[in-house]
């Protein structure tokens, strides 16, 4: 059944900590924009219609789509100016991929080098089209990291008003926390879904909690695989979420952005859709609360056993 978010749907705002960057409760996630195969007149409805949704927190990556997908994204706001002052742009800097549009790199690698940084970023800024992004990534954990270099290129760039607000991706609670005395971080990007609790049990949610910054979550339905993967334990899974999800009367892709959403560290779910109802769908998934057994039911088939 096909579901239309209802017209008055609107994603309230979170702040990522106390008294810094507030972003949309569901951020989309530009990561297929390249696979969507839209024009750059539906690149702009596509925006705006997110924006009427109250979904303004739009996240990148300098490597997503081969390096293209910020671009694409940068003519829209070319097209459409007004867009910029209504949103906020977040990317991720830090991997070097090899591909024929950085013809130089011949090695796929980390670099978290201070001018790897501060390039990334104003190469960035470049692409989108913008005079500042929002928040600034350190997309993945390089082991040749040092903090004290990311974070005096954090600085500077904040001190050139390029970037307003950083954070990190991936990162264990000791590299956040180790970074994080060094500068204020916002977030901590981590992969999460009834399908990969990880970051609940590592103490990457408890460590954020515990500082009172908000993590965001990439691939909240577990790249698609809750809704197609013929594993035993998934399949059972998708049984409950289903069971909630009639019994509610809400979306299945709703309860389990609820789900995730009720955890008290606060996390900020991001999709991965060029489809404006699955956009409606995840913002649908703000305006309820499970109950406490379903949501327990909903852990109970995700760990395969009982909370002991």
């Amino acid at each position: 059944m096909n579901y239309a978010p209802p017209t008055d749907l609107s994603c309230p705002r979170i702040a990522m900590r106390q008294g810094g960057l507030e972003l949309s409760r569901v951020v989309a996630g530009m990561w297929r924009m390249a696979e969507w195969g839209m024009s750059v007149e539906q690149r702009v409805v596509f925006i705006e219609q997110c924006v009427a949704l109250g979904v303004t927190s739009f996240d990148h990556a300098d490597i997503y789509g081969n390096y293209s997908v910020e671009g694409l994204f940068g003519e829209a706001l070319r097209a459409q100016p007004s867009l910029r002052d209504r949103i906020e742009l977040v990317s991720k800097c830090g991997i070097r991929l090899v591909s024929p549009m950085r013809p130089e790199q011949t090695l796929q690698h980390y670099d978290t080098t201070a001018a790897h940084i501060v390039a990334s970023a104003e190469e960035s800024l470049r692409q989108l089209h913008t005079d500042h992004l929002d928040l600034l990534l350190i997309h993945r954990p390089d082991p040749l990291m040092d903090f004290d270099e990311i974070a005096e290129a954090f600085s500077s760039l904040k001190k050139a008003g390029k970037v307003l607000h950083f954070g990190v991706s991936n990162f264990s609670r000791n590299q956040f926390e180790s970074l994080g005395r060094r500068i204020e971080l916002a977030t901590n990007q981590v992969e999460f879904s009834p399908l990969h609790l990880a970051p609940m049990f590592d103490e990457t949610f408890d460590g954020l909690q515990d500082l009172r910054v908000a993590p965001m979550v990439w691939s909240p339905l577990g790249g698609g695989r809750l809704f197609t993967s013929n594993d035993t334990n998934a399949e059972n899974l998708r049984l409950v979420i289903k069971e909630v999800a009639d019994r509610i009367k809400q979306p299945f892709a709703s309860v389990v952005f609820s789900w995730i959403m009720q955890l008290p560290s606060r996390p900020i779910p991001l999709t991965g859709s060029g489809r404006i109802e699955a956009i409606g769908v995840a913002v649908a998934g703000t305006t309820f609360t499970l109950s406490r057994n379903d949501w327990f039911a909903i852990l109970r088939a995700a760990r395969g056993h009982e909370v002991a």
